[in-house]
């Protein structure tokens, strides 16, 4: 960083660096920021660094259309020019970032004739009123590939729910199925229930000093990602394993409704942090550090939750990096892996068993295709068709039983992540 460069030019350096890290690289955001935001000190940069290559991410199509207008021939797609364009101009179409801090910040990245370019664009468009359309357009080749598989009124939701970042979703530690409880958590979070145990604030609240964080009464987890657990029901002391298991949300969900459980993640800087989840939380879970692909208990259990690891296309709405990373070639190896898994977990059960598969993705290849093929290849396992009861309102469970949550969902409340969930009986 020069000397010269204005206060505030070291964020914008490193959004530009996130940025190739996502759209070059193919890495996702969050593992990306700690090397990007490295010579920065101050946390609220940093913070501001990723909140403008988040929105860069959130408006990609958008940004290039104002820029591909205003250009006399289009600029190459990983042209730096281009990219702090986008920089430039997410910050007082969206952020609200006043025009000359915006461009003063984004020329040091530039050098020579780019820089004359850079500032000439964006001032073009400034001056004639330039605006973001309400809708964001979704990457021409994702909402190709929605739509394909599920109509165009997915691709348009998904589309409308990506405009915002989305609420936070809390899971009550001790709620149960009292309504009391929630309500009264409800009450002292400022927020709405949509399910027993489940509390929705507004998007950026801050976590750690809301009523009952530090106390362990609750964590942070999407009403759709509490749908695996949910099925599971009341565990009275059952045994149960959660493949996968890190951030903890899942281990937590079934410690508190009374199962005994054994947590196994790959990666023990992962597991480090579901021990942190059960410690304040206050809840007891036996956290193992394996490959879920080899990993086999001691005896069978009771129940088995996969929550495989995917392409993460269902939590666009926070992380719209997976928008530009994911590639169908991905998705294909992903739902080979997941097949893989599943089969491993199922060696797990007891006779009468449940076995339950879920994934935070809109892609029918790691979902229903995953589901399917298990069926086919395992005789001794029975669909069990999920009830409309036992969800929260707002959800429903498809012709076979299966759960499949689309953008569109809840909507009116704040939306949900995208999910699938199956489960299953061993014979």
């Amino acid at each position: 960083m020069a000397d010269t460069d204005p206060p505030g030019t070291a964020a914008r350096r490193a959004a530009l660096r996130l940025l190739d890290a996502v759209l070059r690289k193919g890495l996702p955001l969050e593992s990306a920021l700690a090397s990007a935001t490295r010579d920065i000190e101050r946390g609220d940069d940093r913070a501001f660094a990723h909140a403008i290559a988040a929105e860069v991410l959130r408006r990609l199509p958008d940004l290039d259309a104002l820029i591909d207008g205003a250009t006399a021939k289009p600029l190459p797609d990983d042209a730096k020019a281009r990219t702090a364009l986008r920089i430039a101009l997410i910050q007082p179409l969206a952020l609200g970032t006043p025009q000359h801090a915006a461009i003063s910040t984004v020329l040091p990245l530039v050098d020579g004739g780019p820089k004359r370019l850079v500032h000439g664009v964006f001032g073009s468009l400034m001056r004639s009123g330039a605006q973001l359309p309400p809708t964001p357009s979704l990457p021409a080749a994702v909402a190709l590939r929605w739509a394909e598989a599920w109509g165009d009124g997915m691709a348009e939701a998904a589309a409308r729910a990506i405009a915002a970042p989305p609420p936070i979703d809390i899971t009550l530690r001790d709620a149960g199925r009292d309504p009391a409880v929630t309500a009264e958590w409800a009450e002292r979070l400022e927020g709405v229930s949509l399910a027993p145990g489940h509390v929705r604030i507004p998007a950026g609240s801050s976590v750690p000093d809301l009523p009952g964080y530090a106390d362990g009464a609750w964590w942070v987890q999407d009403i759709s990602a509490t749908l695996p657990a949910r099925l599971l029901g009341v565990g009275k002391g059952r045994h149960a394993i959660d493949l996968c298991a890190a951030p903890g949300g899942k281990t937590l969900q079934l410690a508190a409704a009374g199962w005994s459980v054994r947590a196994i993640d790959l990666v023990e800087a992962r597991l480090k942090r579901v021990r942190e989840n059960l410690a304040r939380t206050r809840l007891q879970a036996k956290c193992v550090t394996a490959d879920a692909l080899t990993f086999a208990p001691p005896e069978p259990v009771d129940a088995v939750l996969l929550d495989a690891p995917c392409s993460a296309t269902g939590i666009f709405r926070r992380h719209p990096d997976v928008l530009h990373r994911v590639r169908p070639r991905a998705i294909e190896g992903l739902a080979e892996r997941q097949s893989a898994m599943l089969a491993r977990a199922a060696d797990a059960l007891k006779p009468g068993g449940t076995l339950i598969y879920s994934v935070c993705s809109l892609e029918p290849a790691e979902g229903e295709g995953v589901t399917d093929a298990f069926l086919a290849s395992h005789p001794g396992f029975i669909a069990d068709p999920v009830a409309q009861e036992e969800l929260p309102e707002g959800f429903a469970p498809d012709a076979a039983g299966r759960v499949r949550v689309l953008p569109g969902t809840l909507a009116d409340a704040g939306g949900a992540d995208g999910f699938f969930v199956a489960r299953f009986r061993k014979g």
